[in-house]
C-alpha cells in the first residue's frame, strides 16, 4: 500500500508542480515536495475517517493531487520561489 502511495504521490506531484509553477517546468525538489504532499493527501483523509489513497483510481489521484498542490503552494510561499508570471 505504501508503494502505491509513493507512486501516486509522484504522479500527482508532477502534475501539481506544472500547475503551481505555471511555467511548465518542474524541478526535482518540486517533485519531491509534491510526492510528500500526495502522501499527506492519502494520510490525512484516513486520519479523519475518510478513504485515502486506495489504489490506482481517479479518487486516489485527486486526493493526492490536492495534497501535493497545497504543499507545493505552501512551499513556494514560504521559500519565495514562486515565479512572478
Amino acid at each position: 500500500m505504501f508503494i502505491t502511495w509513493i507512486l501516486i504521490g509522484l504522479i500527482a506531484g508532477a502534475v501539481a508542480s506544472k500547475l503551481v509553477n505555471q511555467t511548465g517546468r518542474g524541478s526535482w525538489l518540486d517533485l519531491l515536495v509534491g510526492m510528500m504532499g500526495g502522501l499527506l493527501g492519502g494520510v490525512i483523509p484516513e486520519a479523519l475517517g475518510y478513504e485515502g489513497i486506495s489504489g490506482f483510481n481517479f479518487y486516489s489521484l485527486l486526493v493526492a493531487f490536492i495534497g501535493a498542490s497545497v504543499l507545493l503552494l505552501l512551499f513556494h510561499t514560504f521559500t519565495d520561489e514562486m515565479p512572478d508570471g
